[in-house]
């Protein structure tokens, strides 16, 4: 007798049904409606504005996936919403849903396009002001424990001016900054993505030690004077050619010894592992038309053809790592 089902096909066949349930369900505001304790559908109804019999349909669904728990007619949050999505503080990741559900949903609709044709699907680059605020807020949400991991996994006590690459709101540099006292920082990135940085970084202490640079690093020269350089999770979005060539610049802006630290979702050779990564790299594709997850192996082979020696390789958080490369 056959044993075999097609229940594992169904789980992921799915699984858009459950993205799209949780994007709903943050976008309602079911999770903070939820913060203060157990409520009922009509009493989550009056602080949503959305009707029970809708509301409820949400709701079943985030039981299921166990997201929220009813006890009886009343609802509560899980361990993993209360702390992460209903807004009481400490990481926030419903701007990366929103990410998610506004700019990379509706693109993935195209993916097999972009498989088809290599060609990227997003607007990319071409954002109004509301959505580069969702993309730049939703990336940051969804680097903030990375860029918090490196932070404290890597040694900045030994230099004295970091340049980010393409470091979107500034979230990496502020992380390192707050650790480290003695150094000062440069954000460089496009004018979107700077214009979104400005605002953020304006709240906080540490804008005074940070300068933002406009420009494109295929088309403009990076700032000098650094003498250690983060590129995180931009690699994945550009091309190998492009990748060599920006590795190429780099190196043509600091002196021998200065550091490059690559904060990516690095892989296996196989480009399976970690699993993560491997369903990312569609995101990369259909965003830009040119990247993937890149393997270790990959990088090894750049830095030596760009003028770099990898010191080492480490675990970050998640499926992100770290690779780190000297000049020489």
């Amino acid at each position: 007798m056959n044993s075999v089902t097609p229940e594992p096909i169904m789980k992921i066949a799915m699984g858009f049904m459950a993205a799209k349930h949780l994007f709903t369900a943050s976008a309602i505001g079911l999770f903070e409606a939820l913060s203060d304790g157990p409520a009922s559908l009509e009493e989550i109804g009056q602080k949503t504005d959305v009707p029970p019999r809708t509301l409820g349909i949400i709701a079943a669904a985030m039981v299921s996936l166990g997201m929220i728990e009813r006890s009886g007619n009343r609802y509560q949050n899980g361990a993993a919403a209360a702390a992460f999505l209903a807004g009481a503080g400490g990481p926030d990741i419903r701007p990366m849903l929103r990410f998610w559900n506004h700019i990379s949903y509706p693109t993935w609709e195209k993916l097999e396009e972009a498989v088809r044709t290599g060609q990227g699907q997003a607007k990319f680059g071409g954002f109004s002001e509301q959505e580069q605020q969702i993309f730049s807020q939703g990336v940051e949400s969804f680097s903030a424990g990375t860029a918090a991991a490196l932070a404290k996994a890597y040694d900045f006590g030994r230099h004295q001016r970091v340049l980010d690459v393409g470091g979107g709101t500034g979230s990496f540099l502020l992380a390192i900054l707050q650790h480290h006292k003695n150094l000062t920082g440069t954000l460089f990135e496009l004018p979107g993505a700077c214009a979104v940085a400005r605002q953020r970084l304006a709240q906080t202490p540490e804008a005074s030690r940070i300068d933002v640079v406009e420009g494109s690093f295929f088309k403009d020269p990076l700032p000098g004077g650094h003498d250690v350089l983060v590129v995180a999770n931009t690699v994945h979005v550009l091309s190998v050619a492009h990748n060599i060539e920006l590795m190429k610049s780099m190196r043509g802006q600091v002196e021998k010894g200065a550091r490059l630290l690559l904060v990516d979702l690095w892989t296996d050779p196989t480009y399976a592992e970690p699993p993560a990564a491997s369903l990312m790299s569609g995101e990369f594709l259909v965003i830009s038309g040119e990247g993937q997850a890149y393997s270790e192996q990959d990088a090894d082979g750049w830095l030596q053809q760009t003028g770099w020696r990898k010191v080492e390789r480490k675990s970050l958080t998640g499926p992100a790592s770290l690779i780190v490369a000297e000049a020489v």
